[in-house]
């Protein structure tokens, strides 16, 4: 039940995110889609630690996937995800970062400008 939840739940996102990449000509909305709408198999995870590696102080982080709680987030950042582990929420909170879901960003940023996506 929950897997059916879930899948509905991207598949309405993947919409939401075509729309807003065709009213506001943002094509960072449109690759997150084509990201999310990989098999299973090709599900994106991101541990924290490459997290750290590739984003600088404040940055604005969009992950079309999981993120997961392994290695250390040394600054603060704004994540935004499609799922995020309970431990990397922590994580990311006890920095000073923020977490977001996926939507929130689009409602917040409807350009997309300064976001940087990790894969």
């Amino acid at each position: 039940m929950k897997m059916q939840i879930q899948n509905n739940t991207k598949i309405a996102l993947i919409r939401l995110l075509r729309k807003k990449a065709s009213e506001n000509d943002a094509n960072i909305w449109r690759r997150t889609a084509e990201l999310l709408e990989k098999p299973k198999r090709k599900n994106i995870t991101v541990n924290l630690s490459q997290v750290n590696r590739h984003s600088g102080e404040n940055e604005v982080i969009l992950i079309p996937g999981k993120v997961l709680s392994s290695g250390i987030l040394t600054h603060p950042v704004t994540i935004a995800s499609f799922t995020l582990s309970q431990k990397a929420k922590d994580k990311i909170e006890r920095v000073g970062g923020k977490c977001l879901k996926i939507d929130e960003l689009i409602t917040q940023n409807p350009k997309g400008s300064n976001v940087k996506i990790i894969v």
